[in-house]
């Protein structure tokens, strides 16, 4: 099996797909790796360091995936980015695929198998392939490093003979992974620390955090959870109530963090402008949820917006402002599934279609769009290759 890597064709993205530790992984499974040259020196993963690993280093992109039978990308490739790939070889990343019909079919007429590792399942089997709650946990940590490094005061309380220093307030809205770590690190700094959710299950959370939580705790907001543990869309009723209450606690704070996201849905709007300004001037705002549009009423992706004197962080790909951590764990996230996909025997692919990893994931299969978020709703579901059995990829051999 030979798996590929190139360099990201998003020339924004800093992270890449596989580190040399997990080359070395792959390769002692019999795996043959081979990497774009340069593709991760933005995450501090240099060539000769994939050399020592194990893997072959390709001078140009159409080099590294020729003959490849597993191609790992963070994320979806542009139009174009596959030539070189087996027909039927597995093409596996964050393919954003929301919306996104046109574009992965595109990707699919190369004949290949592509997987969204961010439609992993949230269960026990897959808690190491889960590439959401790994790049959140980072992204929530760096917000507050970002919020700490606008804010023109300390964070802790500080008593000194010239005076005391009062701690910094910080809310922040939507506690779940991004969110909690957010609250944890800002705690770690010394801030007193609030935060507010709609699920029910993130009250308890929040507590063992130490920090306060504000919401509106009526009968909608005691079943607003799904069963997979995401927040569902809140009634109109409902979010005027606990718009009214968040805005008053707004008022009073230094740092706002928000995490609020619904899967295939623009991010939900949290702050107005009237709440951005109502801050005292210094205060700051980041905003984790401006590639989905924001938040908060104002932001603007890669730009620090000041408001008032309220500065408004809008970074986009927040996990990627910390390349070499967030490589690091989706690389192991990438390995996890890759490994649920081979033979232990042949170490080969051998694909069972039915896995409920794969059929959450699987947005194409040998070039026909095979999941609802993209199949168009009269395309026939593709029927097995004849030489193979149902549970067995025709082509053996992965992304």
């Amino acid at each position: 099996m030979r798996i590929a890597v190139a360099k990201e064709t998003d020339l924004a993205e800093t992270r890449v797909a596989l580190t040399p530790d997990v080359v070395k992984r792959l390769v002692g499974t019999g795996a043959q790796v081979t990497v774009e040259s340069g593709a991760g020196l933005a995450a501090g993963a240099t060539d000769e360091a994939y050399r020592e690993a194990g893997a072959t280093i390709a001078g140009s992109r159409s080099e590294a995936l020729s003959g490849a039978d597993v191609f790992l990308t963070v994320r979806r490739p542009a139009a174009g980015g596959l030539q070189g790939l087996k027909p039927g070889a597995l093409v596996i990343g964050i393919m954003d695929p929301y919306g996104k019909g046109a574009e992965i079919a595109e990707l699919a007429r190369t004949g290949v198998s592509i997987f969204a590792m961010e439609l992993m399942p949230r269960i026990t089997r897959a808690q190491v392939m889960d590439v959401l709650s790994s790049q959140a946990n980072l992204a929530g940590y760096r917000a507050v490093i970002d919020a700490a490094a606008e804010f023109g005061r300390a964070f802790p309380q500080m008593m000194t003979a010239a005076g005391t220093v009062p701690p910094a307030r910080a809310f922040v809205m939507g506690a779940g992974v991004a969110g909690l770590q957010a609250i944890a690190t800002a705690r770690r700094l010394g801030a007193v620390v609030s935060a507010t959710d709609v699920r029910p299950a993130a009250k308890e959370q929040v507590a063992s955090l130490g920090a306060k939580f504000v919401a509106v705790e009526d009968d909608e907001f005691k079943q607003a959870e799904t069963s997979a543990g995401y927040a569902k869309e809140m009634s109109d009723s409902y979010k005027a109530k606990q718009a009214e209450l968040v805005a008053s606690h707004i008022a009073k704070q230094d740092i706002v963090i928000t995490t609020a996201l619904i899967p295939g849905r623009p991010a939900p709007r949290l702050v107005t402008a009237a709440m951005v300004r109502s801050m005292k001037p210094g205060s700051v705002i980041v905003d984790l949820a401006v590639e989905r549009g924001g938040n908060v009423e104002g932001s603007r992706a890669d730009e620090v917006v000041e408001v008032d004197g309220v500065k408004i962080v809008g970074y986009a790909n927040v996990a990627g402002r910390l390349a070499a951590s967030s490589s690091a764990l989706y690389a192991k996230n990438l390995a996890a599934f890759l490994e649920t996909l081979v033979s232990k025997e042949t170490k080969e692919l051998a694909i069972n279609w039915d896995d409920e990893l794969v059929k959450a994931t699987a947005l194409a299969r040998d070039g026909a769009l095979v999941h609802p978020i993209v199949k168009p709703a009269d395309a026939p579901t593709p029927a097995p290759a004849a030489e193979a059995p149902s549970d067995v990829s025709p082509v053996q051999e992965a992304q």
